[in-house]
Formats: structure tokens, sequence, C-alpha cells
């Protein structure tokens, strides 16, 4: 794609990072045909190649944005199934990323729409926060059918339906401390606690301490570790969203020079992704690129760790019939398509893979929120190719996938390392079929 920015414009290091990608571009539309909202809606501005032209158009002119560009990327999910099948290797990650930046900067929402945003923002990265919230909607649900009606509240009638009816105990998982290897020590980790998933099923990070102690494996959650930033970076908060990655760089360097870490092991994919990006999102400050980019190339999503030691023979092979659902992050953004499916097979399961795999389920951080219309239908087509595979329960390795998933499906949706756990002796998985 041609472009025309200025010597003065291209100063810039973001609009010079965005010019490279555009560039690349070569219009073909191959990314049309596998982008949720383009085959949703139809509307070739809500496809990433619309959202290209948006994009170019808005950053070469040097202009605010504006409704329409906001509205269509707004509606962009990141799942960044573009990125997986462009010949091109544009990389629309990062511009879109760049745009969302624009956008918080030059365009004032509506009232509504700023308060909505602000909420997520000041809840959903803090797990205290987030679990008194959970709590208050337990009262608010019967409302939900009257936020409906009023078209600026129809977000938190979403948050409302999306709320569990019961939350878990906290975790002591999720507190800074070390839990030794069994036996020989092999390795040693760190693991990332998150901010939502400790809240909503504090089990996934239990479960994956649990089976790398008994591999060997001393687990370290470190002191000082938050929000990875993905909610704030996809809302175009920038700096918040740097300000929790330099925290997690600081908190993760620590544990590097006293101790060492093997890995950083990540049990949400949508963190992961991330995470992995810290050395780009980093790469301008001088003081954090070089340890951010270090601690981007040790980041590993759990399946991805496991997929690298030497597993023994399960303790048991359940037998089950598993839908796999691979998350966008982990596939798209990742890259991850083999290892989990792998070890579920390996561990005695009988993996499916569900038509459509590649579309996004839905969720993609707090979009099921912001947009519930376009989410609800992602994720009904999602469910009815689940439950088409015949399976008994679903596996997938994020917890917004399993949120939105479980929301309308009649399977059991479970964390992949939970299945994992239980094959290699740990315990079984609430709401798992019996095995006959």
């Amino acid at each position: 794609m041609q472009t025309n920015f200025t010597p003065a414009q291209l100063a810039d290091p973001h609009v010079a990072e965005s010019e490279k990608i555009l560039r690349k571009c070569v219009h073909c539309g191959f990314c049309t045909a596998t982008c949720p909202t383009y085959v949703t809606l139809g509307n070739e501005l809500d496809s990433p190649r619309g959202r290209i032209y948006l994009i170019k158009d808005m950053l070469e002119n040097g202009r605010p944005a504006d409704k329409e560009i906001v509205t269509h990327i707004d509606r962009c999910l990141s799942c960044l199934a573009c990125m997986t099948t462009c010949p091109s290797g544009v990389n629309y990650m990062h511009l879109v990323d760049h745009a969302r930046a624009h956008i918080e900067r030059t365009y004032r929402r509506p009232l509504m729409n700023r308060f909505t945003r602000g909420v997520l923002a000041a809840v959903l990265p803090y797990p205290a926060r987030f679990r008194a919230a959970l709590k208050l909607a337990k009262l608010g649900r019967p409302f939900a059918r009257a936020f409906d009606a009023v078209p600026a509240l129809k977000p938190f009638a979403a948050m409302l339906r999306l709320a569990p009816a019961s939350i878990p105990a906290a975790s002591r998982m999720a507190s800074p401390g070390a839990h030794a290897a069994k036996g020989t020590k092999l390795g040693r980790v760190a693991i990332l606690t998150g901010c939502a998933q400790p809240v909503l099923e504090p089990g996934i990070n239990e479960a994956t301490v649990s089976l790398l102690n008994r591999l060997g494996i001393e687990v370290v959650v470190p002191k000082g570790e938050g929000c990875c930033g993905a909610l704030v970076h996809h809302m175009g908060r920038e700096e918040a969203a740097l300000a929790s990655a330099r925290q997690n760089v600081d908190a993760w360097t620590r544990e590097l020079d006293n101790g060492g870490l093997d890995a950083i092991v990540i049990t949400a994919s949508g963190c992961g992704t991330t995470i992995k990006d810290y050395g780009f999102m980093l790469r301008l400050d001088p003081a954090y690129a070089e340890k951010a980019a270090r601690v981007s190339a040790l980041a590993k999503d759990v399946t991805e760790y496991l997929a690298t030691l030497d597993l023994p023979e399960p303790k048991r092979k359940p037998g089950l019939t598993v839908a796999y659902h691979s998350a966008c992050s982990m596939q798209h953004g990742q890259k991850i398509t083999r290892q989990p499916k792998d070890l579920l097979s390996r561990a005695g399961f009988v993996v499916k893979e569900p038509r459509e795999g590649h579309l996004c389920c839905g969720s993609a951080g707090t979009y099921n929120i912001m947009q519930p219309e376009i989410s609800a239908r992602l994720r009904d087509r999602k469910v009815k190719n689940i439950e088409a595979t015949g399976a008994a329960l679903v596996a997938t390795g994020n917890i917004g996938c399993i949120t939105q998933i479980a929301s309308g499906a009649s399977l059991p949706v479970v964390h992949t390392v939970k299945l994992l756990d239980w094959a290699y002796g740990g315990d079984k998985p609430a709401g798992v079929p019996d095995i006959t």
C-alpha cells in the first residue's frame, strides 16, 4: 500500500512503525474471509482491510478520530485471525493498537460510554475490586432486562448476565511465595496469577501449581506482580498499560536475578499475548527495553511449557471426548496450535476440533460487555459448532472464552490445564462427566 506521510510525521516512532505496517498491505482481501465481524456483519469497514484504510486516512491526515472510525475500530475483537491469514505479514495487532491509542487521545466519547469504559478499567484489573463488583452484581441481576431497554446501559446488562451466581473463595496461590517441587527439583518458573481469573476460577492456577510441583518444578508467585495490562491496552489507555507492564517486568526481573527462572508460565492466553509483546510495547523506554525483551522471551503458555517437559505416563486415561476450543489469543496471537491438543491426546482424551475453529467466540476481553449483540451472535455460532462434535465437554486455555462459551453451552467448559492435572494425578475438575 502506498503511503504519503510527511518527514515530520515519520519522526514520531509510533507513526513510523504504523507506516511500515501499512506499506505491507497489498489489498488482497484474504483477511475478510476469516474476520468474525466481516463474516457476521458483511460490512467492508468491519473487516481488517476496511479498518486499515480508515486508520491510514486518519493517521496520514493527522486528524482526530471521528465517530465512523471509532465505531468500526470498536467493533474489532483483536482476535488477530487476519494475521494468521495474511500472506504479506501485516502486523494488524500493532496497527490497531496504535489506532486505539490515537482514538483515546483525540476523540471524546459520549458520557455513558466514557463512564462504562472507566468502570471497566477501574475494576477488572484489580482482584479485590472485581470480587466486590461481582457481589454487587447479584443484587443488580434482576435489573438486566430493564437496562437492555436503554442502549447506553446495555453493557451493564451484559455485565450482570455474565456475572457468576457464586464466587469461589480466594486462593492462597494468589499470594506471593514459592511452591516447592516434589522430589527432585528439575526447574523453577514464575506464574502470572492474573486479575479476573483468580476471582472467577482460582482452581486454574491451583491445578497448574499442583501439576508443575508434581513434575519437579518449583513455582514462584512474585511479589509486586499485577494485571498484565491487556484490558486497558485494548482500550487505548497506553500509559496505564505500560505502567502495568513495567510493574510486572520489575517483579519478574527480581526473580530472574534472585534464583533464576526457566519460564514465566501464563494460564490465560489473552494475558500471554500481551506479555509476549512487552518487548515491543516498551522498546522506546531505555530503562525497560532490554528487561522487557528478556521477560517476553521467557513468557510461555502453560501448555507451551508443559510440552517442553519429559512427562511421565498419565496416572489415569479418562477416555472422554473433548471439543478443544483454541482461543484466538492462543492460535492467532501466540501461534500455539498443536501443544494443547497433543497434551490432551497423550493424557488419554479424545480430542475433537469444531468447525470454524479460527473464528472468535466473541469474548475478547471486554468485547462481550461493550458489543453484546455481536458477541452473542459469535458465541451462538461457536456453541453450535462445538456441540455438533458430540463431545462430552469443552477444553480451552483462556478464562474469557470459558466464561463466554459457558454462558451459552450445555456442556461443561474446563481449562485445559485442569484436565491435564486430573490425568496426571490431580483432582477431578468440577462438572466433568464421570468416566464410563
